[in-house]
C-alpha cells in the first residue's frame, strides 16, 4: 500500500468538489478516449465535472456517499456510491477514480471495500453493482480479481445527457457484487 501511515479515508465536504473534479476529469481524458468525444475531454470536462461535483456534494441526501483517499491532504482517490440505485442489483458505485501516479498501490481497493462496507452498514440484504467502459480492460481485471461478475451489457449514457460528447454508441459492462461482505474477504 501507499505509503499507508500517510494515507487517510474520509467523507468528501462540498469544499472538496473541485479537488474531486480535476481527479475525475483527469480520469475521463485518460482513460475515455474512443469513447468521449475529443472535444469534449479536451474542452468542458472539467467545468462539467466541477458542476456535477459542486451539486452532489452541496445535497445530503442519505443515499449519496462520496469518501475521498488523501495523501499528506492531497486527493488521491475516491469513490461515491449510491443506496438503492436498482432494484435488481442494489447500491451503485458510480464512479472510483484514483490518480494516475497512485494506481496499483492498493488505494481503488481499499476504496470499492469502503463502499461495500457503506451498503452492508446502510442498506442490509443490498448488492452493489458498477459500470464499465468495455474498452477499459484493465478496470474489469481490477473489478474480477475482487470477486465482481459481469452480468450485463448496456451502452453509455451520455454525460449531461448531451450525445455529442460521446463517440457513436460506446458499449459499458455492469459488474456486480450480490453480497458485497464477499468483498471484504478479498
Amino acid at each position: 500500500m501507499a505509503n499507508a501511515e500517510f494515507l487517510h479515508f474520509r467523507p468528501a465536504r462540498l469544499a472538496d468538489a473541485a479537488a474531486v473534479a480535476a481527479l475525475h476529469a483527469d480520469s475521463w481524458r485518460r482513460h475515455y478516449r474512443d469513447a468521449y468525444s475529443d472535444a469534449f475531454l479536451d474542452g468542458d470536462v472539467s467545468a462539467d465535472r466541477v458542476a456535477v461535483w459542486k451539486d452532489r456534494l452541496s445535497v445530503a441526501t442519505g443515499r449519496d456517499h462520496t469518501l475521498l483517499a488523501e495523501q499528506r491532504g492531497v486527493v488521491v482517490g475516491f469513490v461515491h456510491t449510491i443506496l438503492g440505485e436498482d432494484p435488481i442489483w442494489g447500491a451503485l458505485l458510480d464512479n472510483l477514480h484514483v490518480t494516475y501516479s497512485h494506481k496499483r498501490r492498493g488505494i481503488g481497493a481499499r476504496l470499492l471495500k469502503l463502499s461495500a462496507e457503506i451498503v452492508i452498514n446502510q442498506a442490509p440484504g443490498s448488492g452493489l453493482h458498477l459500470w464499465v467502459l468495455e474498452q477499459n480492460r484493465p478496470a474489469q481485471a481490477f473489478y474480477q480479481a475482487l470477486g465482481g461478475a459481469c452480468v450485463e451489457r448496456g451502452v453509455v449514457p451520455a454525460p449531461g445527457g448531451v450525445p455529442g460528447r460521446l463517440n457513436g454508441s460506446p458499449a459499458c459492462l455492469r459488474y456486480a457484487w450480490p453480497e458485497p461482505r464477499n468483498l471484504l474477504r478479498t
